[in-house]
């Protein structure tokens, strides 16, 4: 099954990554995905789709969808270091997938989310995304 990024959301002061359910009246109802427990998250939360981040380089941005598939090159099969590793370990391995990065905008701190959201994908989701408008062309088809 195709991972839509789309879906699978961040919310701040929480810790690991949910699938977007539905809506409710004061927020959302979502389902974390390492343990498929269903909570709602408040509006009050700061909640941010996976499809909405970017990692800074030095020509620009980087969608997070290609920072994730660029890092699974480097690391092949294999899992990438803990968010708590090394602060030079992360630097090196984001400096093999990503060589353009902005040492001055992307910083360790945020190095650490994106692996620790990297094996959170790895292990619970896959890293065949889906794309939202390539779904939407052949729907598009489909209907005509």
């Amino acid at each position: 099954m195709k991972t839509d990024l789309s879906k699978i959301l961040s919310i701040s002061g929480r810790h690991g990554l949910v699938r977007y359910l539905a809506q409710t009246r004061g927020g959302a109802i979502v389902e974390s995905l390492s343990d498929g427990k269903r909570t709602v998250a408040s509006a009050s939360n700061r909640i941010t789709s996976l499809a909405d981040i970017s990692i800074y380089t030095e020509e620009g941005e980087t969608k997070l969808k290609e920072v994730l598939l660029k890092l699974k090159e480097v690391l092949g099969e294999g899992a990438a270091p803990s968010g708590k590793a090394d602060a030079e370990e992360l630097k090196a391995l984001f400096a093999k997938a990503i060589p353009d990065y902005d040492e001055t905008r992307f910083y360790v701190s945020h190095m650490r989310k994106v692996v620790d959201w990297y094996n959170e994908i790895k292990d619970h989701a896959s890293f065949d995304f889906a794309d939202p408008e390539e779904e939407a062309e052949e729907k598009g088809e489909e209907e005509a």
